[in-house]
């Protein structure tokens, strides 16, 4: 009797354990390398599934963590997810039009000019600017890598109309336009492009 009386707390315990009707496991966080071996560049999207403002800030709080040039953060994003603002941006992308109609979101990717490669006004060395358009590479990509973590999926389009767009999203002359970049969720599995052999893209001494 004694032992019946300590197992029944023990299993009001189990049953409550389900009482809350949420029987679905926390989907696990994928790992680094699982991030990088399953981001792909996109080209057909889902139509069916949307993306929120708010998920878009998360995405973008994440790309604030990259790295630049003294701590400038010349990048900025100017993002399109309303639906009169997407059919605007998809008629400025070239031949990617028909490629990304499915993505519920696109976000123009600029750099501050003048800022990341300078120092007091003047180019620390000759590369200039390209700094600002190499930070503007870091940040895009934790971007794309964070949409992936986030089940996400990108593609970096330089095809653009560049003077539209500024026009589109008013954006200042102080600021170089580089990509669109399209956000969603995949259509099917991408294929895999080949990669050179490390030994030709890297030199040991």
């Amino acid at each position: 009797m004694k032992k019946l009386l300590l197992a029944l707390p023990l299993a009001a315990m189990l049953l409550c354990a389900g009482c809350s009707g949420n029987t679905e496991p926390t989907p696990k966080a994928p790992s680094f390398d699982e991030v990088l071996n399953t981001r792909r560049s996109v080209r057909s999207y889902d139509a069916t599934k949307k993306i929120s403002e708010a998920e878009v800030r998360e995405l973008l709080k994440a790309v604030q963590e990259a790295p630049s040039w003294a701590n400038q953060q010349p990048t900025k994003y100017y993002v399109a997810i309303s639906e009169e603002k997407l059919k605007a941006v998809q008629d400025l992308v070239g031949g990617n039009k028909e490629r990304i109609a499915g993505a519920p979101v696109l976000i123009v990717s600029t750099f501050e000019k003048g800022k990341s490669g300078f120092f007091q006004g003047n180019p620390a060395n000759e590369v200039g600017d390209g700094w600002g358009a190499y930070d503007n590479g870091l940040s895009n990509c934790y971007l794309i890598m964070k949409a992936r973590a986030m089940g996400f999926d990108t593609l970096i389009m330089g095809m653009r109309d560049a003077d539209k767009l500024r026009e589109l999203f008013a954006i200042p002359e102080e600021e170089a336009i580089m990509a669109v970049i399209s956000l969603g969720y995949r259509d099917g599995e991408p294929n895999r492009p080949e990669r050179r052999p490390l030994d030709e893209i890297v030199h040991f001494f």
